[in-house]
């Protein structure tokens, strides 16, 4: 009687090493631009109004 066993599928190499790797975004994207350019001016023309109406 004969033995035989399933071999097990290889594992993909690739997936080990990208999951060690802790990679982010490289530069802020246009949305988060927009974002902080909003706020900023938000920020200014607050500065402005307060200065404004201190006696």
């Amino acid at each position: 009687m004969k033995f035989i066993a399933n071999k097990l599928k290889p594992r993909n190499p690739f997936v080990a090493a990208s999951l060690r790797r802790a990679a982010g975004a490289h530069r802020t994207s246009a949305g988060g631009l927009r974002q902080q350019t909003r706020r900023s001016l938000r920020h200014e023309l607050d500065q402005r109004e307060l200065l404004r109406q201190s006696p």
